[in-house]
């Protein structure tokens, strides 16, 4: 399935406008950007402010003439904006491409997807590995420290360059959830439906500790070079590769690690006695780490987990209630079984202060032994909660059936 784009491959649009002396600094070309000049610049929740701002995203489906079929989807930490397209450097699959598509749960016949990569992103979206107009050079560490808030200010420029009021709905899992619940906050008159999965409205002391390892690791491989690494043409690829697989654990549940690996030996039928990867368990891992820095820079990596550091809804409104008080969206939060990451208790904090601002909500926790990237697996009940929720908030608002928008 192809995306459609607001504009023709590999060009930029600036202030609604396109202009060919302006490029992306994306890793891949192919997708459609738009750039805010100097005299728009993006004010940070630290102070700074980045200017210009580039936003590179995809789109999938057909906006219908009143502009109320929009869903905004929001990428996790390692994502981006090929969530049902090919993606143009591993040439996999969209990383939800199970739930997002023709006759799928996010029908792309009746609704009109947008996927931004993530300001601080490595997709072509403004981040560390963008050029700075004032040196000329990559950011590198000269590049702000972001929140959520501030990726969530960044997509709302998005939204209005593309002339939509209401998003239908804004969907997304993990980091994507936060996004949704900093939308729902934010953007209370804009947001009509909003899906968190397998979310939490603020970052957990363990989820902190382990981020820091992953940016240890980073920060400790010599070829990170203090964070400028780009103009000596060289990757930190280990210290990447080994933050990458601290994390893949956390994302899967002890029961489907034994049940994938068990103690299984990897293409041998002994032990080695050495330190190769004697058990498939290491391979897997080592083959996520060595595969992952080939599509994310590490200063991204570093910027990103450092914003989910920051995430805490609680704080930023004394009370998490506060966040949603006059809020008229409504909301389906799921969370699953096995996932210790963002454990069902943070689903069901979001859900009791929505239910403290009498809110439109509903819950649904998800039997799975998955762990947390069961939100990007096809788990059937999941996305018969998602296909369902969202067509019924469609026929709701009046939104035609497939074959027949307005």
């Amino acid at each position: 399935m192809g995306a459609t784009s607001a504009l023709p491959e590999g060009q930029d649009q600036i202030a609604g406008k396109t202009n060919d002396t302006h490029r992306s600094e994306a890793l891949s070309p192919s997708s459609p950007v738009v750039v805010f000049p100097d005299d728009a610049p993006l004010k940070l929740e630290s102070g700074q402010v980045i200017s210009p701002l580039t936003i590179a995203y995809q789109t999938y489906g057909t906006l219908n003439a009143a502009k109320s079929n929009a869903i905004l989807l929001c990428h996790a930490l390692t994502g981006d904006q090929y969530a049902a397209s090919v993606h143009p450097v591993t040439g996999k699959p969209g990383w939800w491409e199970a739930l997002v598509g023709p006759g799928k749960p996010v029908d792309t016949d009746r609704f009109f997807i947008i996927c931004p990569n993530i300001l601080g992103g490595c997709m072509g979206s403004t981040g560390p590995v963008s050029v700075n107009p004032k040196t000329g050079k990559p950011y590198g560490l000269d590049f702000p420290v972001i929140t959520i808030g501030d990726m969530v200010d960044a997509q709302v420029r998005l939204i209005d360059h593309l002339g939509i009021g209401e998003l239908f709905s804004v969907i997304g899992g993990s980091m994507g959830g936060m996004q949704v619940l900093e939308w729902a906050a934010r953007q209370k008159k804009r947001v009509a439906t909003a899906i968190p999965i397998a979310a939490a409205p603020w970052h957990s002391a363990q989820n902190i500790a382990f981020h820091e390892v992953g940016r240890q690791a980073v920060m400790a491989d010599p070829e990170w070079r203090g964070g400028n690494y780009y103009e000596a043409g060289v990757v930190p690829k280990n210290g990447l590769a080994v933050a990458r697989m601290a994390a893949h654990i956390t994302y899967l549940s002890e029961k489907a690690l034994q049940g994938k690996f068990g103690r299984n030996l990897q293409d041998r039928a002994a032990r080695s006695f050495s330190f190769d990867a004697d058990f498939r368990v290491e391979s897997y891992l080592r083959h996520q780490g060595s595969t992952f820095v080939d599509r994310f820079d590490a200063n991204s990596y570093l910027y990103i987990t450092r914003a989910m550091d920051y995430f805490d809804l609680e704080a930023a409104h004394g009370k998490l209630a506060n966040a949603f008080v006059g809020t008229g969206t409504q909301f389906c939060v799921v969370s699953f079984t096995s996932d210790w990451l963002y454990p069902t208790r943070d689903s069901k904090a979001i859900v009791n202060a929505l239910n403290a601002v009498a809110a439109n909500v509903s819950f649904v926790e998800i039997e799975s032994d998955k762990g947390h990237d069961a939100f990007l697996l096809e788990e059937p009940e999941f996305h018969a909660t998602v296909r369902g929720f969202l067509n019924a908030a469609a026929e709701k608002r009046g939104l035609d059936r497939p074959g027949g928008l307005a």
